[in-house]
């Protein structure tokens, strides 16, 4: 039997208002590396911002709450949308990353 701590939850989100160009992904993706929280995060064509998350449920609903509520200090979150978390049986992320759109290569985040 799995403990609670050993439990790994994935959700993915989408993040509106004014997000791109306010380092809120490099903020995500520091935030997500220190809790132990692996996937991904990138700009879009849309102006928002999109991801994935999966760690234990405590550590991914904290990174929830925090692009919900608050973001990087530049970003005005206008809102989230969250697809349902739910467990998965194993990571499929080594670690957290910011991924790049192929029309953003040389695109810096500042």
């Amino acid at each position: 039997m799995l403990r609670s701590s050993d439990q790994i939850f994935a959700c993915g989100f989408e993040i509106f208002g004014k997000v791109q160009g306010v380092r809120l992904r490099k903020q995500t993706r520091d935030l997500a590396t220190m809790n132990h929280v692996r996937g991904w995060v990138m700009n879009t064509d849309e102006g928002t911002v999109k991801g994935q998350l999966e760690g234990t449920l405590p550590k991914v609903n904290e990174l929830k709450f925090w692009l919900l509520n608050f973001g990087s200090p530049r970003s005005i979150i206008e809102r989230a949308e969250f697809t349902p978390t739910k467990e998965i049986p194993a990571h499929t992320f080594n670690g957290f990353t910011i991924r790049y759109h192929p029309n953003q290569i040389g695109q810096l985040d500042l």
